[in-house]
């Protein structure tokens, strides 16, 4: 089964996106920001990471830059979710190393759609 790392200081935010992977058949894992990511990624990296871009301890663009820059920190797919829409942060997140990127709110059909184009759903 693959294993998706939902990254959002939001727990709200969380539980709907677990629900929407899970639906989706993949399994889940939680953290509340891009520290405590970390983390789970050193225990066991993830096939695919949803990422919030602000949050506190450590913002989505430094948690994908330090991901990126570890041993096997290049294989997850990494899908940021935020509220950020401009093209200039969506040109950020690609260049940090973000294979998709998702406006908030999503829905599972949106969600799942992101997630067929890196190859995971």
């Amino acid at each position: 089964m693959k294993t998706c790392l939902i990254v959002d200081d939001s727990r709200v935010i969380r539980k709907v996106s677990r629900n929407i992977i899970e639906s989706l058949g993949l399994a889940a894992e939680e953290a509340g920001d891009g520290r405590e990511a970390l983390e789970r990624c050193e225990e066991a990296m993830p096939d695919v990471i949803l990422l919030d871009w602000n949050m506190p301890v450590m913002d989505g663009i430094e948690f994908i830059t330090e991901l990126r820059g570890r041993p096997q920190g290049d294989q997850p797919k990494v899908v940021f979710c935020t509220t950020e829409n401009d093209v200039a942060h969506i040109r950020e997140a690609i260049e940090a190393g973000a294979n998709e990127y998702v406006m908030k709110p999503f829905d599972q059909e949106t969600l799942q759609m992101k997630l067929q184009l890196v190859g995971v759903a």
